[in-house]
């Protein structure tokens, strides 16, 4: 009974080194790209790591936070529904804290900790990005923004967040609470289980008839905007033929005109009388305007009532 006892406890310690030694830390195999930007050869990869640069706003680091998420189909079973999930759904810091991810998926598929929504100039594309090919754990650092603002966590690949891994973050005290987080805020669009095929079909034609109405008013814009385009690039060609036009029979006239003028002229000659005239049309317009003036005042003057 004791050699039986032996063997099994034996055995399940080898069985848990053999589970434990499943999940590797690719973490330790990154090569640094620059940008924040870690990659390694097996599937894992950290986008946006931050671990010095200030967010505008933050004076001094608040905190030194560092957490485990656990990513899994097994996280997913107190959700009815739902196949993938981490094992933790809302997150809450304060503002400037610098946190480490420790993100370890449990499954043999690619699992994402994606959170959106920070500031682009500190984190490319305003994303901080943990991925890894499981089982297997990667680790990354970030600085948090100032301010109270939720931020949505979740993976990426294909239908894994419709499937429920999706989480929010909290800085302070929030900006609200996101819709659809499983176990903390209702659904955008409830599940319905008991629709019949009849059901599931209608809805799908709508949706199909929604997708193509939603089409055909793309596509009207989209003539609407060329047709106009060219509208008004015919009116600026006509505009400019038009100017053009002009332009070349004023400057006909006044070729023909100053030809005969400066005929037999020097330049010295042709320069001087050329401003001679310049300055008489000047004295002109000047003496329309003087005369424009008086009349004004004149007006004025006699509609003024006598004392």
């Amino acid at each position: 009974m004791i050699k039986f006892l032996s063997v099994g406890l034996i055995t399940a310690i080898f069985s848990a080194s053999l589970i434990a030694e499943e999940i590797e830390d690719h973490t330790k195999m990154l090569m640094d790209h620059g940008d924040g930007h870690l990659m390694e050869m097996t599937g894992g990869m950290v986008m946006g790591q931050n671990t010095d640069k200030l967010p505008g706003g933050c004076d001094s680091i608040s905190e030194t936070k560092e957490v485990t998420v656990h990513a899994g189909h097994k996280y997913a079973e107190k959700f009815p529904g739902r196949m993938y999930a981490f094992d933790t759904q809302e997150f809450n810091f304060k503002p400037c804290t610098k946190l480490t991810i420790n993100f370890v998926n449990e499954d043999h598929v690619r699992h994402q900790w994606m959170m959106h929504g920070l500031p682009k100039y500190l984190y490319p594309k305003g994303m901080f990005h943990l991925e890894v090919s499981g089982p297997a754990k990667i680790s990354g650092t970030l600085i948090l923004p100032p301010g109270d603002k939720t931020y949505l966590v979740h993976c990426d690949i294909a239908q894994h967040m419709e499937k429920g891994m999706k989480a929010q973050l909290k800085v302070g005290d929030g900006d609200g609470d996101l819709p659809s987080i499983p176990g903390v805020t209702a659904p955008a669009v409830p599940d319905d289980y008991k629709a019949g095929p009849a059901e599931v079909f209608a809805a799908a034609k709508q949706t199909e008839l929604d997708i193509a109405a939603a089409n055909i008013a793309l596509a009207k814009a989209d003539a609407d905007r060329k047709a106009k385009k060219k509208a008004d690039a015919a009116t600026a060609d006509s505009f400019v033929s038009g100017t053009t036009v002009i332009g070349l029979a004023i400057g006909l006239i006044v070729s023909a005109v100053a030809g005969r003028r400066f005929k037999g002229m020097s330049a010295a000659e042709a320069t001087a009388y050329s401003f001679d005239v310049l300055r008489s049309i000047v004295d002109f317009i000047i003496s329309i305007v003087n005369k424009l003036i008086g009349m004004v005042f004149s007006s004025k003057n006699k509609s003024l009532p006598s004392k």
